[in-house]
């Protein structure tokens, strides 16, 4: 399907109530998440520094070699349980890109 590498971007603002602490348990879980996916290539994650106003709380990022293997974490068991987890419950607004890399990048 995909001869170019995939970056994935994804942007969480959480709702209102969502409770203390939660973007610090949301980092542990992805580094824990990472291991169980060979499929990622690179991974980075974080709650925004708050340096510009009007940006999202948490960031994403991604990259994989194909869209199959995107599609793999995508649909990974235990990607699926940490959205279950600690973004569904949590997410005000959500944005997402998947995009290719071009070669040399």
């Amino acid at each position: 399907m995909s001869a170019h590498r995939i970056r994935h971007i994804v942007l969480f603002n959480w709702k209102s109530d969502t409770p203390a602490g939660h973007a610090e348990r949301t980092t542990a879980a992805l580094a824990e998440l990472r291991p169980k996916i060979p499929q990622i290539r690179s991974y980075h994650y974080g709650a925004n520094l708050g340096v510009n106003p009007g940006t999202y709380d948490f960031a994403v990022t991604a990259e994989f070699d194909s869209v199959e293997d995107y599609l793999v974490y995508r649909d990974h068991p235990d990607h699926k349980i940490f959205i279950e987890k600690y973004t569904a419950p949590y997410i005000d607004t959500r944005a997402s890109i998947q995009f290719p890399i071009p070669a040399g990048s």
